[in-house]
């Protein structure tokens, strides 16, 4: 017996086996993920036939690395419930591609399916979460990897083996597209968030892709796939942590991201993908490309074959789309790269399909589960709970009095799904979807009204619309405008060759989303006149904001009577926002992200040096409009009692008391930042290294202690390495925008 079917001995040792018995061409085969693979088969009622293109790929390779998207539905794709694979058709399906493969490789090398999984499963009937800039406003990690532990549960009974993972960007500038993709503009909350996602997906057996490494959200003037114009420190304090807390929970792959640093392309840069990812980061797994990344290469080389083999040089393993990889073979005769490279990668891939059973199990036994057996249903809902952000109450106008008898419903976004769901979403059948108009109806006390009126969408004023909202409001008790923009691609989209929205200023419907990069940040101007209208009758305005990136709203924020900002909550986001309406719950989220109120200040993340006046313009006021960190609640908290007392090595732990002095259920998050008074750099004004969620019943009180260990307390010194340095720190801790303690302590000692 072959060793590599000796079951007996390590992944890798099999690996190794095996890829002596190799030719050239079929080792190209296992690092190329070239196919779309909801392009492989035609699907006639309950019938899957393989396309001739997927055979002539098999053929040409003598097998399959990767194939990417056997299971995605969305307007790119063109797949839906009567063309696509549905989780009824899925054994099917994936065993009909599987046996082709095996039986068609001459070595029986099995391959591995590779899924988009952004926040949630983008599949017919897939199970899907609120967006991350969504999660990352409950601050709750735990509550997360849960989520994403049922995403996996539902992605592993569809023998997904790569789960593709949007975890790794940092926002930097809300003009960016894929904002929506973000969990935070601060990178110790990302990082707890990427951790726990990657977590939960992998304690289900499916390998976390965590993409995209590195630098993607800093863009130059928000414009995707842009230059990350910035030094190396900026990379170590803002953009690696994410990627190394992932590494530390042994993330089984990492996906190299569009842009270009300081001029170095990330699919072309040795330095980030060897040296740091897995000289300094500890990584070893496998890194894939984005789409026809390799490709875009061709700028600095002019040739694919040279493009192809400065990818794998640079240390890129798996491909997706792209010509590039696919010139290995002509890379390797002309000298370009050497068979110890290509084999390099190639062990990294056969390692990881034995590691995962994929010989001795290639099939799938059953069909895919539903999102609701996953659990994902449910996991969503609880994180919509806590992803709402009340940033205005006034006059305690919220939540609304049982005894109203009329409410009037306004806006696009309060009727329509896809509104609610962020991009890299599957087609959603009504049933599986709560607007926040169904979830204010489905939950309204016993004589209450619920009417509804658009007034307008995202495009030009209808005046009769508007004219019938402003009418509906006029008889009603209170209104609530449901604004904000969309990402929803089923509105006659144009897409580009990487799936990515070709976006211009009559995109239909949608203002967010991947290639839907926007200058003014501006609700638009039909909206924007609809909450004029109706401020002016003068009846209570609740202005409830959906969206996947920060709007500069201000004048919305000053002359409404009360403000929720809700990131793209998911398809039971509209049963979390009535409840928080209603009282049933408290919102419990804060800003992931600082709100400014004009573009022309940005950057305004809460992070920036010391060095410099932020946001310091006469024609402006010197701060943003809502801070990373705010958020209101229903109910009061206090703190007190805090007391600091030395750790292990040199580290510290904050003591202190926090209790719910309020007459509601709800919750205290308290945020730990440091300041670095003295030092060798230059530091930045706060930086937030610790965090916690509690909840707490009125009356309740509870001890917390935070740790502010070595890692938190270190710096990146001049010579780029982080270091714990001797100095005086301002430590502060905050929550709800309040700053409730500060203390000095010396660091170092």
């Amino acid at each position: 017996m072959e060793n590599y079917k000796n079951k007996m001995l390590t992944p890798k040792e099999r690996a190794k086996d095996l890829l002596e018995r190799m030719t050239v061409e079929e080792k190209t085969g296992q690092l190329n993920q070239r196919l779309y693979g909801f392009r492989i088969y035609e699907r006639d009622g309950r019938k899957i036939t393989l396309t001739e293109e997927f055979k002539e790929e098999v053929k040409r390779w003598g097998g399959i690395g990767v194939l990417y998207g056997l299971y995605r539905a969305d307007p790119w794709s063109g797949r839906n419930e009567k063309n696509g694979i549905t989780n009824e058709l899925s054994r099917e399906a994936y065993n009909t591609v599987q046996r082709y493969v095996i039986e068609h490789s001459r070595l029986g090398i099995p391959m591995l399916l590779a899924s988009e999984c952004p926040h949630g499963h983008q599949a017919l009937g897939g199970g899907l979460l609120p967006v991350n800039l969504a999660a990352g406003a409950t601050f709750h990690p735990k509550l997360l990897s849960k989520g994403y532990e049922a995403c996996g549960r539902q992605l592993a009974s569809g023998h997904v083996d790569l789960a593709l993972m949007s975890v790794l960007d940092i926002l930097r500038d809300p003009r960016w597209g894929r904002s929506e993709e973000c969990y935070s503009e601060d990178p110790f909350l990302s990082s707890q968030m990427a951790a726990a996602a990657v977590s939960g997906m992998q304690k289900t057996g499916v390998s976390a892709v965590a993409k995209h490494f590195c630098a993607q959200g800093e863009t130059t003037g928000g414009v995707n796939a842009s230059a990350a114009r910035i030094g190396e420190r900026e990379l170590r304090e803002i953009h690696f942590p994410a990627m190394q807390a992932c590494c530390d929970v042994g993330v089984a792959g990492v996906m190299a991201a569009y842009n270009e640093i300081d001029g170095i392309y990330c699919h072309a840069n040795p330095w980030l993908l060897r040296h740091v990812l897995r000289g300094e980061m500890g990584f070893t797994g496998v890194v894939m490309a984005d789409g026809l990344a390799i490709d875009r290469l061709n700028t600095i080389t002019g040739d694919p074959v040279k493009s192809g083999a400065l990818a794998l040089q640079a240390g890129v393993d798996i491909s997706l789309w792209d010509e590039g990889f696919t010139k290995l073979p002509e890379s390797l005769r002309a000298g370009y790269i050497t068979m110890e490279e290509l084999d390099e990668a190639v062990l990294r891939v056969l390692t990881l399909k034995f590691s995962r059973g994929l010989f001795e199990h290639p099939y799938m036994e059953k069909i895919m589960i539903s999102a609701r057996e996953a659990g994902v249903d449910m996991a969503s809902l609880e994180l919509a709970r806590e992803a709402a952000v009340l940033l205005k109450n006034s006059n305690h106008i919220l939540p609304l009095p049982d005894d109203l008898k009329k409410i009037a419903v306004l806006g696009q976004n309060a009727a329509d799904r896809y509104s609610q769901l962020g991009d890299y979403s599957p087609p959603v059948r009504e049933e599986d979807c709560t607007t926040i108009l169904e979830g204010l109806k489905k939950l309204a006390p016993k004589g209450m009204q619920i009417s509804y009126a658009q007034g307008c969408g995202f495009g030009p004023a209808d005046e009769d619309e508007l004219d019938r909202a402003v009418a509906l409001v006029r008889e009603s008790d209170v209104a609530v405008l449901v604004l904000g923009g969309s990402s929803s691609r089923f509105e006659g989209t144009v897409f580009d060759a990487n799936g990515a929205a070709i976006a211009s200023a009559d995109t239909a419907g949608m203002d967010y989303g991947e290639g839907v990069d926007c200058a003014m940040l501006a609700i638009s101007a039909s909206q924007e006149e609809l909450f004029q209208r109706v401020k002016r009758i003068g009846k209570p305005v609740i202005v409830i904001i959906v969206s996947g990136r920060p709007y500069a709203a201000e004048r919305i924020a000053v002359e409404s009577d009360a403000l929720l900002w809700a990131f793209y909550p998911g398809p039971c986001g509209g049963q979390a926002i009535a409840e928080i309406l209603y009282g049933i719950i408290s919102p419990t989220g804060r800003l992931p992200v600082s709100i400014p109120r004009h573009p022309g200040q940005l950057p305004v993340y809460y992070n920036h040096k010391a060095s410099y006046k932020s946001m310091g313009y006469y024609d402006l006021k010197e701060e943003p409009l809502f801070r990373f960190g705010d958020g209101l609640e229903y109910t009061e908290v206090s703190y007190d009692g805090f007391r600091i007392r030395k750790s292990r090595g040199a580290g510290f732990q904050i003591c202190f008391r926090v209790k719910n002095t309020g007459s509601r259920v709800g919750s205290a998050v308290p945020q730990l930042y440091v300041f670095h008074e003295t030092g060798s750099v230059v530091p930045r004004v706060r930086e937030l290294k610790g965090f916690t969620k509690v909840f707490l019943n009125p009356g309740e009180e509870t001890s917390l202690v935070m740790e502010l260990g070595e890692r938190e307390l270190s710096v990146v010194g001049i010579g780029q390495n982080r270091i714990v340095e001797k100095g005086w720190v301002r430590l502060c801790l905050c929550d709800k925008g309040i700053e409730y303690w500060s203390e000095r302590i010396f660091a170092g000692e």
